[in-house]
């Protein structure tokens, strides 16, 4: 053990400054301390501890700097000095203790594992703050042995028993009903190869239209339907004219984030305004999307040439040539009002989409009917069943209607030309959409009360890459792809039909030429006020003797268009 005293310093720093009052050592309370401390020795310029570990240098301060210490000398200070001093000392000692004690091992500490951890491990993963585990195939044994060893509970053990003998479904499904000869069977093939073993695709195939929205009217109007239904199915095709009344009647849902899918971000702004729509059915730029097209066509006029040639008239190039009167009883047409009444405002020059045909129309609703009861002379059947029957044996000479039904029936026959009027048609569209099934409270559809299959994004992503055209161009399949719509390609559809059958169209793989394709339009849904004069212009329509005109009249609530 050493004594240290405490020097006394004389420097004028340390001095009271105050002169008038008494710096005797008895009225400061001062007298010779020694500070005593274990194991430590203090030097001027450095102080050690007794297992000698230099610790660090240590330099006086100034006012020490010049006074050599002495054991016979004390030192007066101020009592405030003097007890910042000690406990200045007294730290550096405890330190200097702290160092020279032995260096331990630190103690493992084990943190308790918490059942949840203990369940997620179970499962095959531990989680906690700063680590994730995950047991591979190759460790399987290692780790379910340790979770095994660390679960004392019986009933845990046997419920881990239990899960290990239970099967998992490892497939997600989908299923889609489809219109007949819309979707390449290509497509269904490829979109297998590139899901792989997971999924299992269920497609079923409609003969029109009409038969998928009345299967939905169906479901909805009861309230209850069968697994079989096109209710219960995840994605169905819907006819773009058919559009408008399926969401005003409920029969389909909006799909959701459809805007942020890459698929949706390729179409062309044409595409996109004609799909946004409220929940009437109506266009709006504000509405949402409940449908995405993959494939279209348009109008188109198709007559034998053989019959044309034989009594030698021109061949057909717009809507005016129906009016002509050598082709009299030589027509049929189908039995769609939009359609109908638009050839007539084709021919007057307007627009399928005329808002007010009394304003906007040369002559008024007046004009439209007689030119429209003038057509009817003219046109033998309307009849969308059976025009291409009529047309085939040869009871009509000229046949007008949608390309999807027109182009397939023209390539099984000889001597037939197929053209799109040149003041531009009326296009159609086939569409991908979703059935509001999940409204409906039943057990008879699984899962699919809770929304469709997670497949459906896929599913209409792959429909409108840029290979699914290639069946389009080789006509296997009648129409186009969505993006043929702004950007026909002429050069590639040239050498993809090459060596087949020709048919004398002006259509280029499916499209209308560009300077025909800039004047056709979609059909945008009707106002109550234009609804209201087709109504009254197909009333006005009289039966004629030959052929028979399907029911237009009541076809607006029951068969919109195609």
């Amino acid at each position: 053990m050493a004594l240290l005293p405490l020097p006394i310093h004389t420097d004028p720093f340390f001095r009271y400054q105050n002169a008038n009052l008494p710096t005797s050592d008895v009225l400061y309370g001062l007298k010779p301390l020694f500070l005593r401390h274990k194991n430590l020795r203090f030097s001027q310029n450095f102080f050690t501890i007794s297992a000698s570990q230099n610790l660090s240098t240590f330099s006086l301060p100034k006012p020490f700097s010049k006074v050599l210490l002495s054991r016979s000398e004390t030192l007066k200070l101020h009592p405030v000095l003097l007890q910042l001093a000690a406990s200045v000392i007294i730290f550096v000692g405890f330190s200097a203790r702290a160092c020279t004690g032995k260096p331990g091992q630190i103690p493992n500490v084990t943190a308790p594992v918490s059942k949840a951890v203990q369940e997620e491990r179970i499962g095959g993963r531990a989680h906690d703050e700063n680590n994730s585990v995950e047991l591979n195939s190759d460790d399987h044994g290692m780790g379910k042995v340790d979770v095994l060893g660390n679960i004392q509970d019986k009933e845990l053990k046997a419920a881990l028993e239990i899960w290990k003998t239970k099967t998992y479904a490892l497939t997600v499904p989908l299923r889609v009903v489809a219109l007949r000869g819309s979707v390449p069977p290509s497509w269904l093939k490829d979109f297998m190869q590139a899901q792989g073993r997971r999924l299992r695709l269920r497609v079923e195939f409609r003969g029109n239209l009409v038969d998928i929205f009345s299967d939905l009217s169906v479901a909805s109007t009861k309230r209850n339907f069968e697994p079989k239904s096109a209710m219960a199915a995840d994605i169905i095709t819907v006819g773009d004219s058919w559009l408008s009344s399926a969401i005003k009647q409920g029969l389909l849902e909006p799909i959701k984030n459809i805007q942020g899918q890459d698929c949706f971000k390729c179409l062309s702004d044409k595409w996109k305004v004609y799909l946004y729509r409220n929940n009437k059915g109506e266009l709006d730029s504000g509405g949402e999307i409940w449908a995405v097209p993959y494939r279209w066509g348009s109008m188109v006029i198709a007559y034998k040439k053989s019959k044309f040639q034989k009594h030698n008239l021109a061949p057909i190039e717009d809507w005016k040539d129906l009016w002509r009167p050598e082709l009299a009883g030589k027509i049929s047409m189908v039995d769609s009002p939009r359609e109908v009444v638009g050839a007539v405002l084709k021919y007057m020059g307007a627009s399928y989409n005329t808002k007010d045909i009394e304003s906007q129309v040369t002559g008024g609703r007046n004009n439209v009917m007689q030119n429209l009861a003038l057509l009817q002379k003219q046109v033998r059947l309307f009849d969308s069943a059976y025009y291409l029957k009529a047309f085939g044996v040869g009871d009509v000479w000229v046949a007008v209607g949608w390309s999807s039904d027109i182009l397939p029936a023209a390539k099984r026959m000889s001597n037939v030309a197929v053209i799109v009027p040149k003041s531009g048609a009326s296009l159609w569209a086939d569409l991908w959409a979703i059935p509001f099934a999940s409204r409906f409270s039943t057990d008879r559809i699984g899962g699919r009360v809770r929304g469709p299959s997670p497949l459906i994004y896929q599913w209409m992503e792959f429909c409108l890459q840029v290979a699914r055209a290639l069946p389009f161009k080789q006509e296997v399949i009648p129409g186009a792809s969505p993006f043929a719509l702004e950007e026909p390609s002429v050069e590639s559809s040239q050498e993809l039909t090459r060596g087949k059958p020709k048919l004398e169209t002006n259509l280029i793989a499916g499209v209308p030429p560009p300077e025909i394709l800039s004047r056709c339009e979609f059909l945008e849904p009707l106002t109550e006020a234009t609804l209201s004069d087709y109504q009254w212009l197909i009333a006005s329509m009289k039966k004629p003797v030959r052929g028979v005109i399907s029911s237009m009249a009541n076809s607006f609530a029951v068969k919109p268009e195609r």
